[in-house]
């Protein structure tokens, strides 16, 4: 099948859903710690939880003869490069739904990890460790990145070894609703961080940011928040910004090769040599592999959230479900009145300031209360109850609070810290 723009645009066409269909899938990133010597585990230890997570219903997924993930049902647990455990779940109708799922997730992660005496950290950034004392693990594309991220990117190990995230994806009804989702996306990416951060600790020091991810992710090669996002964008747009975007890597027979930097465009025009021209599959790892703010497959990437605890964990895929699936229309209209410098002024200054970071002529902390607001109005809106008949809205107390108090997570482990400087409240019990 011949790949070229307009099957790129087509294709994500045919990401469009009913609205009956459209759903949330939630990822989310865990580090895990040796208890005994506060060190991250290694890939050894990655298949001891592998191999007791079978007794839960989990099946290996083999890249050679390495086991790399596991599968179940409509849903995956896969490994970042410093064996920060990630779950990809499931797409689901309701936070109800993915709450849940998560819940049953992290039950079954806490019985085999204690059985391990290992612990689970949840925080957008490593606290503990330096750089050089994370082990790796033998995920092919890993190599290539170790060596290819560093050169556009100062801070682009950090990112793979030391970060984690929250991912919530969004499905889309039309091109006119990707472009108006996909422009409050990236329009609230400063209140994101502000209302997410969890990072303030690096090397059991304060780091001096209360988002340190977002500041390394702002300092990554193949990231940060193109101005174009900020502005209308559509299928075609989208098709031509991917086009002109260099690979990372191109995948045959097994092995990966290194494009040294060539576009996808010379792909698409048979000019890298002995390859041949893409197929779908390479498409969809040169998606996966544009790592901004938020990024487009077949549905919405919105990437910016600091992992963290079990209820901030409920309350971010809440947060985006209110304002793009219950209140798309208010939240729009609000946005749109943001200048862009603004915006990316304050994307800057986010990760250290957070919410007295301004956009405009107000903080964040001002803008991150009408979006609670406009949140918590769609997902009333929605009136997707659970088995009490209570709707999704009872998932933002978390961030109720946040507001109510005006600190957020990353301010709240400060406070710890400056208590208990051997950090063992990271640590979940």
């Amino acid at each position: 099948m011949k790949i070229n723009k307009d099957f790129i645009i087509k294709y994500f066409e045919k990401g469009a859903k009913k609205l009956s269909d459209c759903g949330v899938g939630v990822e989310h990133e865990k580090l895990l710690f040796f208890n005994n010597n506060n060190k991250r585990i290694d890939y050894a230890t990655i298949l001891k939880i592998f191999n007791a997570l079978y007794e839960f219903g989990w099946q290996p997924i083999y890249e050679g003869k390495n086991i790399i993930a596991l599968q179940k049902d409509n849903k995956n647990i896969s490994l970042e490069p410093g064996n920060q455990i990630e779950l990809s779940g499931a797409k689901l109708k309701n936070i109800h739904q993915v709450c849940s799922e998560s819940q049953d997730y992290l039950f079954e992660l806490k019985e085999v990890t204690k059985s391990l005496d290992v612990s689970i950290v949840s925080s957008g950034f490593d606290p503990i460790s330096k750089l050089s004392e994370i082990n790796s693990n033998p995920k092919q594309r890993y190599k290539l990145m170790n060596k290819e991220m560093p050169k556009n990117g100062k801070m682009s190990l950090d990112m793979m070894y030391r970060t984690c995230g929250t991912q919530v994806n969004l499905d889309y009804t039309s091109e006119k609703d990707f472009s108006k989702k996909f422009y409050v996306a990236n329009r609230i990416v400063p209140i994101i961080i502000a209302l997410f951060a969890n990072s303030s600790i690096v090397e059991k020091n304060y780091s001096k940011f209360l988002s340190y991810r977002s500041y390394v992710w702002q300092s990554t090669s193949r990231g940060g928040l193109p101005k174009t996002f900020l502005e209308e964008m559509n299928f075609e747009k989208y098709s031509d910004f991917i086009i002109n975007f260099p690979m990372l890597f191109i995948k045959k027979n097994n092995e990966f090769i290194n494009p040294e930097g060539r576009k996808f465009s010379d792909f698409l025009e048979g000019r890298i040599n002995s390859i041949g021209k893409p197929d779908v599959s390479d498409l969809e790892d040169h998606l996966s592999t544009i790592f901004t703010e938020n990024r487009l497959k077949t549905y919405i990437e919105t990437r910016t959230m600091d992992a963290c605890g079990w209820d901030c964990l409920c309350a971010g895929p809440a947060f985006l479900i209110g304002l793009m699936y219950g209140n798309l229309e208010e939240v729009f209209d609000l946005v749109k009145k943001w200048d862009v410098s603004d915006i990316l002024s304050a994307y800057i200054k986010a990760p250290k300031d957070g919410f007295k970071t301004n956009l405009g002529n107000k903080d964040l902390l001002h803008w991150s209360a009408i979006l609670l607001n406009i949140s918590r109005e769609g997902l009333a809106n929605r009136n997707a109850l659970n088995k009490k008949k209570i709707n999704e809205a009872k998932f933002l107390s978390h961030l109720e609070n946040i507001i109510k108090f005006k600190n957020n997570n990353a301010e709240n482990v400060l406070s710890k810290f400056n208590n208990n400087k051997d950090l063992n409240f990271f640590y979940e019990k």
